[in-house]
């Protein structure tokens, strides 16, 4: 989110959304791997294709909910995000808890 605040002045909001996903891939995914899910039964690089799999469908609801909040509902661009931002939250979990990092 703070990505997005810092670069959603720049560029259109959803171009800045898309911007903050990509620097926190590799963040969450580490963070998910070493904290969340350090028990994984799943070798690192079966880990990755799953969560990168799963991180997209993230983002692609992320994506969905913020340009339907933002451009349909003329919501702030920062309430928008940050209610699609726990909507695609939600999903990555169950996602990351029961494929990517199954144990």
């Amino acid at each position: 989110m703070g990505v997005f605040a810092l670069f959603e002045p720049l560029m259109w909001p959803e171009l800045a959304n898309a911007l903050g996903f990509a620097v926190a891939f590799l963040v969450s995914f580490a963070g998910h791997r070493r904290l969340s899910f350090q028990d994984a039964g799943t070798s690192l690089m079966t880990s990755l294709r799953r969560f990168a799999v799963t991180a997209l469908a993230g983002f692609a609801c992320n994506e969905l909910v913020f340009m339907l909040l933002l451009r349909v509902f003329a919501l702030p661009a920062l309430l928008a995000l940050f209610v699609a931002l726990l909507v695609a939250a939600g999903q990555t979990f169950v996602l990351g808890r029961f494929w990517a990092f199954r144990r």
